[in-house]
């Protein structure tokens, strides 16, 4: 049998671009002489459409598509997923279902058993989990058909109390089938590849597992669809970050006609968890992700240009080299706003990455507006001494101009903040916290010192010097980051433990580090959760962001 995955990059509620698409795949692979064509989970109307699915008009066009898509699937099977309505009215409304079409007709569904409800995921908010569970035979094979989380539950995840595939191999399957959307981390690269392969091992059939990619505001699809034959070996591996379809092809006897990739033995079989943060971990994955996350974010909302407040460090020459890779150095914007208390060697670092990268910049210095606000400011300031009042205007008055004009132009302003300072609350509302995306808020600063190394791996993109120096908000005269926080090779790795591991202030003191130092990190991490509530989507690259997979109460008392 010939079988065609379709690894596509859809975007939720357009079912008019989504459905064009998957016609376009299946007339492609049709020309091939597929038998079969497979897409990714919800692909209908993009993963995930959270409370969009409470709309009974947005469940309507859901099936509206499969009715026009159905009407392509005559001499091909498609394999589509899209919700469906629960007719017995017990329970949720809708299943996450996957629907075979062939011959002009819904020939099958297949229901979600395993629904996620952890992390960025909320499928048991919408979905009711499947009850019944059977194979579905087309052209004389058997296929077990499941959807993304059923595969990673093989009867010892204490999440679920089935496992979808146990029930289905009683019926004796030829194949797996799974139709997925699985979110990119860093760390999910190997252990998904890990969890398919314990399927075939166990189940001792293929299986061909189809993902999306895309980024749908925070979250960010990789792709990265896999076939495995029934001896546990790797025979196909779709790229990253990228659409892609071909064809592949299942012998009667379980094997795949195509070379193996990795022989099952050199496919890890426990899942990875790493205990230490490793800020080189897949660090071309992660470029790529923010490239993609930036690029989709602007291309699905319909923007185009972006403005970026350029300071001469790190992190903002970062996102400028990535948004240029995303945007076309056209269509980013940088400004460089200078104070009293910037060094030379900062406006000349963000002029010369603006010239390394081609992107247009203006330089308007804040000292003449930052004297201003003192002057209104003293009838009331008194003669009280300088302390973070003056330091939060200066960026509060960055954040205007940067709106000012991205409000004048039409453009998005990329939010240059990391994770480690977004951790410990070391940035102003309204200020440096501006902005539409959130690009490195899921990056520690170790990590970003990497990204900027790779981002210049063939030649220099980003100034030796912006990379060497010391990091500093130069809102003060000779301040440096380290004044207020922890080293960062210190800091990131407490913060990974806490955030990323969640380990708590015993857990993490046991690891060696100064437990007065444990104590004054955890308790910036949970004051501070009043500004994360107030901030910008967040591209996440790693297993646990901030945003809508960290729920933590803001007024906790916990560790405060």
């Amino acid at each position: 049998m010939k079988i065609f995955l379709a690894q596509q990059n859809y975007h939720i509620g357009n079912f008019e671009s989504n459905t064009a698409k998957i016609i376009e795949a299946i007339n492609v692979a049709k020309s091939q002489g597929a038998d079969l064509i497979v897409f990714s989970e919800l692909c209908i109307c993009g993963y995930a459409p959270k409370d969009f699915l409470e709309f009974k008009d947005f469940i309507d066009k859901c099936y509206k598509a499969i009715d026009e898509i159905k009407q392509h699937a005559d001499t091909i099977g498609v394999l589509v997923g899209a919700p469906d309505r629960n007719p017995a009215r017990d329970g949720k409304d809708l299943f996450n279902g996957a629907f075979l079409l062939y011959e002009k007709e819904i020939k099958g569904v297949a229901h979600k058993t395993c629904l996620p409800n952890y992390d960025v995921f909320d499928e048991y908010r919408y979905f009711e989990p499947a009850y019944t569970w059977n194979i579905m035979e087309f052209k004389g094979k058997r296929l077990a058909v499941t959807i993304c989380e059923d595969i990673w539950n093989l009867g010892n995840n204490p999440l679920y109390r089935i496992c979808p595939m146990d029930i289905l191999m009683q019926q004796k399957p030829d194949v797996m089938i799974n139709l997925s959307a699985s979110p990119f981390d860093y760390t999910h690269d190997e252990d998904r590849k890990a969890t398919i392969k314990s399927n075939v091992i166990k189940y001792k059939i293929p299986l061909f597992y189809c993902n999306a990619i895309g980024a749908q505001t925070e979250v960010v699809f990789d792709g990265a669809s896999l076939v495995f034959d029934k001896d546990g070996n790797l025979c196909k591996e779709f790229p990253q970050f990228k659409e892609h379809m071909e064809a592949i092809i299942l012998n009667d006897d379980g094997t795949i006609d195509a070379p193996v990739i990795k022989p099952a033995k050199a496919v890890p079989e426990q899942l990875l968890e790493p205990i230490q943060l490793t800020e080189t971990l897949n660090i071309a994955q992660v470029h790529d992700a923010l490239i993609l996350g930036i690029r989709d974010y602007f291309t699905k909302m319909g923007f185009s240009k972006s403005i970026i407040g350029s300071s001469g460090g790190i992190d903002s020459a970062v996102v400028v080299a990535l948004a240029c890779a995303a945007l076309g150095c056209e269509n980013v914007r940088a400004v460089l706003m200078p104070s009293q208390y910037s060094t030379g060697h900062s406006v000349s670092d963000a002029e010369q990455l603006s010239r390394n990268n081609g992107n247009p910049y203006d330089i308007i210095p804040i000292k003449n507006i930052y004297e201003d606000f003192l002057k209104e400011l003293k009838p009331v300031f008194k003669d009280l001494p300088f302390n973070i009042a003056e330091e939060n205007i200066q960026s509060r008055i960055r954040g205007n101009l940067l709106m000012a004009i991205a409000n004048k132009f039409g453009y998005i302003l990329l939010n240059t903040s990391n994770k480690s300072e977004l951790a410990t609350g070391y940035g102003t509302l309204y200020g440096d916290m501006a902005g539409g995306l959130g690009v490195l808020g899921d990056c520690y600063k170790l990590q970003i010192y990497e990204l900027a190394k790779y981002i210049n791996r063939d030649k220099e993109i980003i100034p030796a010097n912006i990379i060497t120096k010391a990091p500093s908000a130069e809102l003060r005269p000779d301040q440096k980051d380290s004044d207020s926080l922890p080293e960062y090779a210190i800091l990131d790795k407490i913060l990974y433990q806490y955030i990323e591991r969640v380990q708590g202030p015993d857990q993490i003191k046991a690891l060696d580090f100064d437990p007065a130092l444990v104590d004054r990190v955890l308790k910036l991490v949970n004051i501070n959760e009043y500004k994360r509530n107030q901030f910008c989507p967040i591209i996440r690259i790693s297993p646990k962001a901030f945003g809508v997979g960290r729920r933590v109460p803001i007024v906790g008392k916990y560790l405060s």
